[in-house]
């Protein structure tokens, strides 16, 4: 019995020390940083091995207390890591890591990332705000430039740019996370459209109802093409929209989203030749209306949807006044049951729309499907979406207070009825006739955007200004980055 015990003890050392040998044999055989996309705010981290082995990677900029650490990259020779959210021109520590239930690793290292692009060296934030930088609860603000170079960046509480994409040969008009992490953005020639491009003062920005929405078929929101990126700033694919669909649709505009199944759906502008004299006009005319497009990433519609299929010409008061542009849709966004919400600014409305048959289910706001005070009613309202109280929220431009912000509306299908929960309007001289955004941040507050004036701003839900970021262009809307965005590239130790 004690021969058989002591051949078991040696087989277990044996053992452990065919694990150990084979745990120390896999060795780094080198390491080598460059340049991803030849961004400031990221780096890439070539690690080649001896032996196929599990790596991350831990690293900290200069002088700070935090310590982050790359999610394991699996076990392979040659490892490519994406550091990302780098601060420009600093200097940060690393060090490379066989991830195993014995880990080894390198020596720590430094590297220094380069200068920001001149182009985006700008006072985002000024100092009296970076006091109140937590109020963004971590995320960041994305914003768009539809100038050239066209570019998405994400901004944080500090006016620190963490990240950014760019694209020379067309401006950016829209972006939007997607349900897989990545950025659906819209491009845009880049039009002179110096009117709208350019921060005004209240004065300026108090546009009359009479003047021209849009000019010409792009206008100030439209789009000829749409990208995916990924959060290293690979562009995934690229769709023009004059090589698809036998450019039946060379225009999008407004908005672009991605649905639960990875297709794009996007407002598109939809004409209808027309017999004026039908209503007292003369001759023909061409009517602009409004449409879904749902396609796949490869330009093939998989499903469409045309106003004038349900509006009755005939009976509208409104049509010789807009023939035009006679809906403007200025949002498009997903009702928690996967069904469309449009925004119908010429109405001001919220429509709610069948995904499947098209049927327009109900409608929101002036003259609408739902009870509600009239002292309620939103006017040329931007930026529609569920909010995550679950409930409806928009960006009240409201043309005829001259008053703009946040409002959220909880809605009962069985009463029809339309409750007000927020009512967050911004100072009068951060109106915004047209454009906007508003969010409900993590931490209770929203995040607004007046694009007129070019202010980003966090507001508590009475509408004061808590934190404030200029642009020194106009965004359309500025979008919320969760902290949690970040969550499959790296964390906090």
């Amino acid at each position: 019995m004690k021969k058989i015990w002591m051949v078991g003890f040696l087989l277990i050392v044996l053992s452990a020390g065919f694990l150990f040998y084979s745990y120390r044999s896999v060795s780094i055989e080198s390491i080598q940083l460059r340049s991803l996309n030849n961004a400031a705010n990221a780096e890439v981290v070539d690690v080649q091995l001896s032996k196929d082995a599990p790596v991350i990677i831990e690293y900290w900029k200069d002088g700070s207390p935090d310590v982050y650490k790359t999610i394991q990259s699996p076990a392979q020779r040659h490892h490519e890591i994406n550091l990302l959210l780098l601060e420009a021109g600093s200097t940060y520590h690393f060090r490379v890591i066989i991830d195993r239930m014995i880990r080894s690793s390198s020596r720590d290292m430094t590297f220094k990332t380069r200068a920001q692009s001149p182009w985006l060296v700008h006072n985002w934030v000024k100092q009296e705000n970076k006091e109140n930088a937590a109020a963004l609860a971590g995320g960041m603000v994305m914003l768009c430039n539809a100038r050239l170079p066209g570019y998405i960046i994400m901004v944080d509480g500090n006016g620190r740019i963490r990240w950014y994409w760019q694209i020379n040969d067309i401006g950016v008009r829209a972006a939007t996370l997607t349900p897989r992490g990545t950025i659906l953005a819209m491009l845009r020639p880049p039009v002179a459209d110096i009117i709208d491009d350019t921060p005004k003062q209240e004065a300026d920005s108090l546009r009359k109802m009479d003047e021209p929405i849009r000019r010409g078929a792009i206008g100030f929101a439209g789009g000829t093409a749409i990208a995916e990126i990924d959060l290293t700033g690979k562009m995934l694919w690229r769709i023009d929209m004059d090589t698809v669909l036998d450019g039946k649709y060379k225009v999008i505009h407004h908005d672009v989203r991605m649905d639960a199944d990875g297709n794009i759906v996007t407002l598109v502008r939809n004409k209808l030749p027309f017999n004026m004299s039908k209503i007292g006009g003369s001759g023909m005319d061409t009517l602009g209306g409004e449409g879904i497009l749902v396609m796949n990433n490869k330009g093939k519609e998989v499903w469409s949807w045309n106003v004038w299929d349900r509006w009755d010409i005939l009976k509208d008061p409104l049509i010789k006044e807009f023939a035009y542009d006679r809906f403007h849709a200025n949002a498009l966004n997903f009702d928690k049951d996967g069904n469309y919400l449009i925004s119908m600014a010429i109405e001001d409305q919220i429509w709610k729309i069948n995904a499947t048959t098209g049927d327009i289910m109900w409608k929101l706001g002036k003259n609408g499907n739902f009870k509600m005070d009239t002292a309620l009613y939103f006017s040329f309202q931007h930026d529609v979406q569920i909010n995550p109280q679950g409930d409806l929220m928009i960006f009240d431009n409201s043309l005829w207070k001259h008053r703009s912000g946040a409002v959220s509306f909880k809605l009962d299908t069985v009463k029809w009825e339309a409750t007000s929960k927020i009512e967050a309007f911004l100072p009068r001289e951060k109106y915004t006739s047209r454009m906007g955004s508003a969010y409900l941040l993590p931490n209770g507050q929203l995040l607004q955007c007046s694009s007129k004036t070019g202010s980003v701003m966090v507001t508590d839900l009475n509408g004061k200004i808590l934190w404030e970021l200029n642009a020194y262009f106009v965004p359309y809307r500025a979008e919320y980055i969760p902290v949690e965005t970040w969550d499959r590239y790296f964390i906090k130790k």
